[in-house]
């Protein structure tokens, strides 16, 4: 490479000398690339927009913070009392729950364990033919869903 008009002057001292070198043996280095030309699709040129100024609105967009339209108390609406629903407590130490439509299972869990203070092994849901979501939550082995069913006042 060349060397920058500083290095080839007699009269530079030598710490410009040296930062010179480093400078060059930098852009040796890296490579000095050319910047490519800019493909032009219109025939007339408009000057860019280039002003960005900050926000400083009059108002906010919105006045009151959004809430969680999924909280755990409307999550689960309510325990379903049928017969078939009581043979799953007795039979298979399952309670089952009309929950809202938009839950999951995951979120289904952690409503039933912060509601009912109880651990479930697995929840499995379907959608009713009237529209409604229904959720079979599997009590774990520690848990009796007599006794629950009791307390939440499905029975």
């Amino acid at each position: 490479p060349r060397l920058p008009y500083l290095l080839r002057n007699k009269h530079v001292s030598k710490m410009a000398a040296g930062k010179a070198t480093a400078v060059a043996k930098k852009l040796t280095k890296s490579g000095i690339s050319k910047k490519g030309t800019r493909i032009h699709t219109k025939v007339h040129f408009y000057r860019p927009k280039t002003l960005t100024l900050p926000r400083r609105p009059k108002y906010q967009s919105r006045s009151t913070p959004k809430k969680n339209p999924l909280d755990k108390h409307s999550l689960i609406k309510y325990p379903l009392t049928t017969e078939s629903s009581m043979k799953l407590i007795e039979d298979s130490n399952t309670l089952v729950f009309i929950v809202d439509i938009r839950a999951n299972k995951r979120q289904i869990k952690s409503a039933v364990k912060d509601l009912y203070s109880i651990e479930c092994d697995k929840v499995n849901t379907l959608i009713t033919p009237r529209g409604l979501k229904k959720a079979y939550v599997r009590l774990s082995k520690e848990h009796d869903a007599l006794d629950v069913a009791n307390r939440v006042g499905v029975i």
